[in-house]
């Protein structure tokens, strides 16, 4: 108890101050903060993590918490590998850039001039696949629609778009992309312990990987899809915490692409500058500071690596688990690690009490222009809120109108006219930035009815049978009128 305490203490001696280094913590004042997160985070009997938190050359947290083997008993290590998933687009896309650096690849050379036979390949440019405007279908995407949209003309996260990209790299290479940033970046920069996961040397020395999402750990679930989509550059790489700070130190500080080339790199452009998303790496602020960062999910693992320039941070969370809750996933618990690292930790959450009839006040449907709806609803006398494309979150409020996240760091206010009347919400996504006012348009609250899995099979076994008795009773009827017709008909002959 004394050492959470000491972390909360720090906590709040650190929120009064500025994000200076002066007011960095040295490494043992971070590890007051970080060792109690992270075993609230993930328990030492249950799939877990490895993390680093740099500052500069100096590093300022390296730990592992979990189980890397439950079934063996082995605890994870803080050098052991994971699949990093997604965050290997940063690595192609870096590996396709270095191809332009060399003058074998521009960014606008159609994509058919080395993958001809893809249909429709002269449309999309190279800059689309790296920065997801090139409107192919995500592998993933069930629908049926061949694209979603004209090259360049939408954004939309394709997986397909990398496993071109590492066509790209092969065509234009002569190499196996795997092989290629394995000549070009992992053994130039000391990356040692990086390869590809298809390789079964590099898939040996790899943790386990689990899900939890019903509950007790169990093996990933693995799809037809997923199973056919095991070796594409969008996430195929098996890394360790120390080698993604190797990265991101010879990345974001000029010893791997040319400054230009660097620069196109980090900068959305184009459809893709509304989601912040340049090649491979996503753009966005931390506690006001600008970041860089890229998120992965595959089956048995989930992976976050974010870089803050200014201050010269990194933090690496490498999970084996592919479902984590959402307070612990990993970019949840770098944001936090990464935002003490720059003597500016976000506060902790002082509940308070909020009537139920204030709360029913804040009932609706909230849009933004450009945003989907978020519904505001009360819930077992707790105010929640759902992303149109999203669950259902619980909110905790720290005044009458300013709610917080329970699993996150995002919080909205909802907003009053001068009469009093709740006219809209400002929704501050991870807390940042100046937030996004969304107009209160419909105060009809959609009804969220969920029922066992157990009563879903009984309704479905009813409605056949309601199906079967109104097909029996339809048939019935066009006999019926068919059998008078003819009857009449004959009739009228004789």
């Amino acid at each position: 108890m004394r050492r959470i305490g000491s972390a909360l203490a720090l906590t709040g001696m650190l929120a009064l101050q500025p994000a200076t280094a002066a007011s960095s913590p040295s490494p043992d004042e971070f590890a007051l903060y970080a060792e109690p997160l992270l075993a609230d985070a993930y328990p030492a009997d249950a799939p877990g993590a490895a993390v680093l938190v740099m500052r500069g050359d100096e590093v300022l947290y390296r730990d592992a918490r979990g189980m890397a083997d439950l079934a063996a008993g082995v605890p994870l290590e803080p050098d052991d590998r994971f699949r990093i998933a997604s965050v290997t687009k940063q690595f192609s896309a870096a590996g396709l850039l270095t191809l332009v650096d060399a003058g074998k690849v521009s960014l606008d050379d159609p994509l058919s001039k080395y993958l001809p036979t893809y249909p429709g390949g002269a449309r999309i440019m190279i800059e689309q696949l790296l920065n997801h405007t090139s409107g192919i279908k995500d592998f993933y995407d069930t629908r049926k629609d061949p694209s979603d949209f004209a090259p360049g003309e939408g954004w939309r996260y394709s997986n397909s778009g990398y496993h071109l990209v590492g066509g790209v790299i092969e065509a234009a290479s002569g190499q196996r992309w795997y092989r290629y940033l394995d000549q070009t970046l992992f053994k130039p920069l000391g990356m040692n312990d990086t390869g590809y996961g298809g390789d079964g040397a590099v898939a040996a020395r790899r943790v386990r990987g689990y899900t939890t999402d019903h509950g007790a750990p169990a093996p990933p679930r693995v799809s037809s899809v997923t199973q056919a989509n095991q070796d594409p550059a969008a996430g195929a790489l098996v890394s360790t915490v120390d080698d993604l700070a190797r990265w991101n130190r010879a990345l974001h500080e000029g010893k791997v692409l040319e400054p230009a080339t660097y620069t196109r790199m980090i900068t959305p452009v184009g459809q893709a500058k509304a989601h912040d998303y340049g090649y491979g790496i996503g753009t966005s602020t931390l506690r006001g500071a600008p970041a860089l960062q890229h998120s992965g999910r595959i089956a048995g693992f989930t992976s976050y690596l974010l870089y803050v320039p200014g201050a010269d941070i990194t933090v690496a969370v490498l999970l084996n688990n592919e479902t984590p809750p959402p307070a612990h996933a990993p970019h949840m618990v770098a944001r936090r690690l990464a935002a003490a690292a720059l003597g500016d930790p976000y506060p902790p959450v002082e509940p308070v009490e909020v009537d139920l009839s204030v709360l029913k006040q804040y009932e609706g449907v909230y849009r933004a222009d450009g945003d989907a709806a978020r519904t505001l609803r009360v819930v077992d006398g707790v105010l929640t809120a759902k992303h149109a494309r999203g669950r259902r979150f619980d909110l905790s409020a720290i005044t009458d109108d300013i709610f917080v996240y329970t699993e996150g760091l995002s919080r909205l206010q909802v907003l009053r006219d001068e009469s009093g009347r709740v006219t809209a919400m400002r929704f501050w996504s991870d807390g940042e930035g100046e937030g996004v006012v969304a107009p209160l348009t419909d105060l009809a609250v959609p009804i969220d009815i969920r029922l066992p899995r157990d009563a879903l099979g009984r309704l479905i076994g009813r409605y056949w049978a309601t199906a079967l008795l109104i097909g029996a009773a339809l048939a019935m009827f066009y006999a019926t009128k068919r059998w008078r017709r003819r009857k009449r008909l004959a009739a009228s002959t004789l």
